[in-house]
């Protein structure tokens, strides 16, 4: 694999995911952060010639793929931004807080040829993996109804997360994994009906709940139930789905079988959550090796940027369902129909 000259944008506990891998697979990384952090991360891999900069002009100059590690509402601006100087774009999902966003970065890529993927991390845990397989082999028939669940201490390391006008709310940053995995294996979602309980305002401190659930129905008839919760501060990450069909029943409980827990990566305040490998090779490196072969000229990866506009328009649909009380109705995109 040609090595990558990569641009990491951002260095919370994302960034602090992605750049041991990124040393992994070889890249030559340079930091850019407006918090003052660059430099210390860079500090702590300079034997592995990480280097920081202080201008995106400074990144892009040194750069063949940007990686976006920054808050939601920062999403669109810097991946336009690099998507014209001719970069390919890896960005932490959701790719942006509305579809047409998300949309107009995945049009920006295609009209520029160069790649941008939704850094969906979930696809890369082995259960999920290992159960998208199973189902695109027909082991449960088609799929006709589905559930899943994600839980964990409400993020209140950092205040955006619980404004919803910078991170969307649960609905959207946390919720959107399962929303896109529900799309993946039962075909596209035509109507969204949700619910949110719980704080979801700026300010969020410990002790704070959200919950939100979602009903999804797809075009094919399966109905996907989806709940999350952002919970006490001793509240156990745990996933669970449940998808069955006429031929059988594929399920998981990461407590029950913990193939993955929550550790830490690098230095970061505590409590923050990165779901990381105990067991095997880390998720986070799973999809930047897929990546980084994709922009070699390797097979696409598994997650399209298309892909991440669906999931965004599927959260913002559950965000207005949850808004008003009444169920949204969704057209099949062009894109998704094809």
């Amino acid at each position: 694999m040609t090595r990558l000259d990569v641009g990491l944008i951002g260095a919370g506990g994302i960034a602090r995911a992605h750049l041991p891998a990124w040393i992994e697979l070889g890249a030559r990384v340079t930091i850019l952060s407006t918090d003052g952090n660059a430099e210390k991360l860079a500090a702590k891999y300079a034997e592995s010639g990480v280097t920081a900069t202080h201008s995106m002009a400074g990144l892009l100059d040194r750069s063949s793929v940007v990686d976006i590690c920054t808050p939601t509402f920062t999403h669109r601006e810097l991946a336009l931004h690099a998507i014209a100087a001719g970069k390919h774009v890896i960005c932490e999902k959701p790719l942006a807080l509305t579809a047409s966003e998300a949309a107009e970065m995945a049009d920006a890529a295609e009209a520029a040829g160069v790649l941008l993927f939704p850094a969906h991390v979930v696809r890369y845990f082995p259960a999920y993996a290992a159960m998208a397989e199973s189902v695109g082999k027909g082991a449960v028939g088609t799929p006709a109804v589905l559930r899943f669940t994600r839980s964990g201490a409400y993020p209140v390391w950092a205040p955006w997360f619980s404004d919803p006008a910078l991170s969307g709310g649960i609905l959207m940053d946390q919720m959107i994994h399962d929303l896109d995995f529900a799309r993946m294996l039962a075909g596209e979602v035509v109507r969204v009906h949700a619910r949110l309980r719980g704080r979801q305002e700026p300010g969020a401190k410990p002790g704070d709940v959200a919950v939100g659930t979602a009903v999804l129905t797809h075009a094919s008839g399966a109905i996907s139930h989806v709940l999350g919760v952002w919970g006490l501060p001793d509240l156990q990450f745990r996933t669970t789905f449940r998808v069955a069909g006429p031929d059988g029943i594929l399920e998981h409980d990461s407590t029950a079988l913990p193939g993955f827990r929550i550790l830490a990566q690098g230095t970061r305040p505590p409590g923050e959550g990165i779901p990381g490998s105990p067991m095997t090779e880390s998720p986070y490196l799973t999809e930047l090796r897929e990546f980084a072969g994709a922009v070699d000229g390797g097979p696409a990866p598994r997650v399209t940027a298309r892909d991440g506009v669906e999931a965004v328009r599927i959260a913002a649909a559950a965000t207005a369902s949850a808004r008003t009380g009444e169920p949204v109705e969704l057209k099949i995109s062009e894109e998704a129909a094809r």
